[in-house]
């Protein structure tokens, strides 16, 4: 089973989230694409971030109805801030039988030899990489174990959505209905 880890905050999970891991189980040889949701990205503030569980309930209702979509919390019990290459060691430990590929951005690709063990990640995983416009070439865009794929570029953040919803805006259109009724009953990020 040949598995892709989509790492995330995912405060909140949007379109652009779930448009990009269709197109990558459907363009890729990806059987699934787990959506792992981070407690804190060792890069990002953590005072911003929801809570753990209710980012992971709102992946959980997000992609209810897709099979080969699956949310994972693997690193709500590991040390802070986790690092993408002790996750791995732990998926392995727990999956044996599966291949797991790492989904990032062309952006992440270009600070990824910033990256704990990044030699050792890119040992053990295949890097999926989409599009971001901004992103400048560097020495991973050439590695064996690098493939840029040509996703459509999606250009919504959780920020933009976050700051919107704090704002008043009604924008129920860039998020999963389901998710959006969670947020508004949950009265978050007002």
């Amino acid at each position: 089973m040949h598995t892709g880890l989509y790492f995330g905050s995912f405060n909140p999970i949007h379109i652009g989230h779930l448009a990009l891991a269709n197109y990558i189980t459907e363009y890729t040889e990806l059987d699934e694409l787990w959506f792992v949701v981070s407690p804190q990205n060792p890069l990002k503030d953590k005072k911003n971030i929801l809570a753990d569980y209710h980012r992971l309930e709102m992946v959980n209702i997000a992609i209810e109805k897709y099979p080969k979509f699956k949310a994972s919390n693997i690193e709500f019990s590991m040390p802070q801030p986790s690092y993408t290459i002790d996750t791995i060691a732990r998926l392995e430990e727990k999956y044996p039988l599966r291949t797991f590929s790492i989904i990032m951005g062309e952006d992440n690709l270009s600070y990824f030899h910033k990256w704990k063990n990044h030699n050792i990640i890119i040992e053990k995983c295949n890097l999926i990489v989409y599009p971001r416009p901004e992103a400048k070439r560097n020495i991973f865009h050439d590695h064996p174990k690098v493939t840029l794929i040509n996703a459509p570029n999606i250009e919504i953040s959780s920020s933009f959505i976050r700051e919107a919803i704090k704002n008043k805006k009604d924008i129920r259109f860039f998020l999963p209905q389901n998710v959006w009724e969670y947020i508004d009953k949950m009265n978050f990020y007002r």
